[in-house]
């Protein structure tokens, strides 16, 4: 399959908001350039002994993005340049010019593996590629193998980062976890691996079963204790009682705002009384709107952690 990649001039301050402009526009596997310098904090974190020379930060940044010959470029072009203007009410975001070249499929499938390392996801959580050999680990690191695939989480984006926070101040070895949006499994089986007795997950994409199925398997996980199910749960009235009511100790969703909103309407009737609710995936501009809707529907909101641009709510039934 050919695929023509489209680069997109912007600015680091509107790297996180374009970024998921492109991800509601159902853009995956984009590409980000910049010459933010790396923290020594992210170097311990991604287990890198020595630091790029990315030279002196410009605040200029580039994301690249792919679309198929079998997709219509013109106009997901003008929905990524509506959203652009959009964008610049919030945010410089440059002068938006975009280049364009062709590549084979090959080329950023798995080009990408080569400069995805172990990084840690909190003091005691390794995410590890499972095509890497991990040299360093703490007696007490709770090691996590992921192939992510080309369309699902790593984990080291601020949202996920966001869930785990919560996942692993709240779940006990009574805990039974329903995962919306589950993508690689990440969430569920870190979820497990902390000391839940069982994990479902449901995406909306039927590859998704695979990923999920194959790192839970690396992981030692059983297919009873972590069950996967395709559908949308929103409004697919036979997943919902596949899934089960009042069933879940907690439920996570590390999804995007516009899909948080209404979820939060459907995904009470599967938590049991007190249950918590963790959300995230909720860039900043529309803190409000998803916070009105969870409160909306009979949630009662105990904690609101920011990383970066994004937003994380702990809600409880």
């Amino acid at each position: 399959m050919k695929w023509t990649k489209f680069s997109l001039e912007t600015t680091t301050q509107a790297v996180d908001l374009v970024s998921n402009m492109l991800d509601e526009l159902g853009i995956e596997g984009i590409e980000i350039e910049d010459k933010v310098p790396i923290t020594e904090e992210e170097k311990k974190e991604m287990f890198i002994d020595i630091l790029p020379d990315l030279g002196e930060d410009d605040g200029k940044a580039t994301v690249s993005f792919y679309i198929s010959d079998e997709e219509d470029t013109e106009q997901i072009l003008q929905a990524v340049k509506q959203g652009m203007m959009e964008l610049a009410d919030f945010v410089p975001v440059g002068d938006m010019e975009i280049t364009v070249s062709e590549t084979e499929d090959k080329d950023w499938i798995n080009n990408w593996k080569q400069y995805w390392k172990p990084f840690r996801v909190a003091d005691d959580i390794i995410i590890k590629p499972t095509w890497e050999t991990l040299t360093e680990k703490r007696e007490d690191d709770l090691v996590i193998d992921i192939d992510p695939g080309t369309a699902f989480g790593t984990g080291s984006h601020e949202t996920t980062r966001l869930c785990i926070q919560g996942l692993r101040k709240y779940i006990t070895n009574e805990t039974t976890l329903l995962d919306v949006g589950s993508g690689s499994g990440i969430l569920s089986i870190i979820g497990l691996k902390l000391g839940a007795k069982a994990a479902v997950g449901t995406d909306i994409d039927p590859n998704a079963i695979h990923a999920m199925y194959d790192n839970a398997k690396v992981n030692g996980i059983t297919e009873e204790e972590f069950v996967v199910k395709i559908g949308n749960i929103i409004d697919d009235r036979k997943l919902q009682e596949e899934v089960g009511k009042e069933r879940y100790d907690i439920v996570v969703a590390n999804i995007l705002a516009d899909v948080i909103i209404p979820l939060s309407a459907e995904i009470g009737q599967h938590l049991k009384k007190d249950g918590l609710y963790i959300t995230s995936g909720i860039i900043n501009m529309k803190r409000d709107e998803v916070k009105d809707a969870i409160e909306k529907n009979g949630f009662t909101i105990v904690e609101e952690n920011v990383m970066g641009e994004w937003v994380s709510f702990v809600a409880r039934k």
